[in-house]
C-alpha cells in the first residue's frame, strides 16, 4: 500500500451554529493528486485550512508528512506549499522579484533566492516574462506565478484550493501541466476545484465531502464504476414509451427516466450487459428501438449521484 501523507482521524470543526467538519476521516496517498470534491458548504476549505496549520480542529487529529498539525505546526509549515483561489503575488512587482522575495521570507540567502527564481521561471516557462510587472500577466500566467511561489522551499504537500477558478481553458490546461510536473517531481497535491473535469484529467485518487464527513473514496473509474454503465434508449413509437420503461426497469432494477416522448435513460450494472441483451428485451416487450446505446458515467454525475444536488457546484 502506498504510504499516506495527509491523515485526519475524527476532525470536527464548528462555526457558531455551523458544522463544517463532522468527523472527517482520510487518508492521502503520498505521490499522488488526489481531489477533494463536494457540494458548497461541505467542508472543503476548512480541512485543507486544518491541514495548513491556518486553523485548529475542535477536536480530531490530522497529520501530515509525519507531523501532527496542532503540535507540531512550524515543522508542518516548513513541508507543505498553499495556494488560494486568488493569486498571491504582488502586481506592481515582475515575476522575477516576487519569486526572489518569497524566497526571502524562506530565509534563503539573496543568491539562494535569486538561483531558485531562475530555475522555477525556466521550469514553468515563465522567463520570457520574468521581468515584466506582474499585472501585465494574463489570468494563467499569474496562477503559474502564483504556483511557483508555493515551490520556493520543494514542499512535499502543495494544497490547491480551486487554482483554476474563472480561468479560459488554455489557462486552465497550462495549470493542468504544471500540477503534472509538480506530482513528477515527488509533491503530493491536494486539490479542491469546482470543475469536475478536472478532477477527472488530474486526480489518480479522489474524496467526496458532502456535510463535513467523507461519503465515497476512490479513482476516478471506481467511482464511476459505483453507479453503473448509462444506457440510453431511442424508441420509434412513443406510444410503446411505457412498456419499455417496464422492461428496462425489470432489467436495471430502476426507474428509467424518460427524456422527451421518446426517449429513456437508467443506470445499468457495469459490464452486465451487453447491447445484444438489451435489444431482446426490449424485443420481447414489443418495443422497436430506433437507437441504443451504452456509455460510462461521467464525473458529474456520479458526483450528483452521491451528493443527491441539484446542480453542480
Amino acid at each position: 500500500m502506498p504510504e499516506s501523507i495527509v491523515v485526519a482521524e475524527g476532525l470536527h470543526k464548528s462555526f457558531g451554529d455551523t458544522h463544517a467538519l463532522r468527523g472527517l476521516d482520510l487518508s492521502i496517498s503520498r505521490g499522488k493528486v488526489c481531489g477533494m470534491l463536494g457540494p458548497n458548504g461541505a467542508g472543503k476549505t476548512t480541512a485543507i485550512r486544518i491541514f495548513a496549520t491556518l486553523s485548529d480542529p475542535d477536536s480530531g487529529s490530522a497529520r501530515v508528512a509525519g507531523y501532527d498539525v496542532v503540535r507540531d505546526a512550524d515543522k508542518v509549515r516548513g513541508r507543505i506549499g498553499l495556494a488560494g483561489q486568488y493569486a498571491a503575488v504582488d502586481e506592481k512587482l515582475s515575476g522575477r522579484r516576487n519569486l526572489v522575495m518569497f524566497g526571502r521570507l524562506y530565509h534563503l540567502s539573496r543568491r539562494d533566492a535569486r538561483r531558485r527564481a531562475d530555475e522555477l521561471l525556466e521550469r514553468f516557462g515563465l522567463t520570457d516574462a520574468a521581468d515584466r510587472p506582474v499585472a501585465g500577466y494574463s489570468g494563467g500566467m499569474r496562477r503559474r506565478l502564483d504556483l511557483i511561489t508555493c515551490l520556493i522551499q520543494r514542499p512535499d504537500v502543495l494544497f490547491l484550493d480551486e487554482p483554476t477558478t474563472g480561468l479560459d481553458p488554455r489557462s486552465r490546461g497550462e495549470i493542468w501541466e504544471s500540477i503534472r510536473e509538480l506530482v513528477a517531481s515527488g509533491t503530493t497535491v491536494l486539490l479542491t476545484t469546482q470543475y469536475l473535469d478536472e478532477a477527472d484529467q488530474l486526480a489518480d485518487e479522489i474524496i467526496v465531502i458532502d456535510h463535513g464527513q467523507v461519503i465515497a473514496t476512490g479513482t476516478p473509474d471506481e467511482l464511476k464504476a459505483l453507479i453503473g454503465e448509462q444506457l440510453q434508449v431511442v424508441i420509434d413509437d412513443p406510444t410503446a414509451l411505457d412498456r419499455a420503461t417496464a422492461a428496462l426497469g425489470d432489467l436495471a432494477g430502476s426507474s428509467p427516466a424518460a427524456i422527451g416522448d421518446d426517449q429513456l435513460s437508467v443506470a445499468l450494472p457495469g459490464g452486465a450487459y451487453k447491447l445484444i441483451d438489451i435489444v431482446r428485451v426490449l424485443d420481447r416487450a414489443g418495443v422497436n428501438a430506433a437507437d441504443v446505446r451504452l456509455r460510462r458515467p461521467t464525473l458529474d454525475e456520479v458526483f450528483l449521484r452521491l451528493t443527491d444536488q441539484k446542480e453542480t457546484v
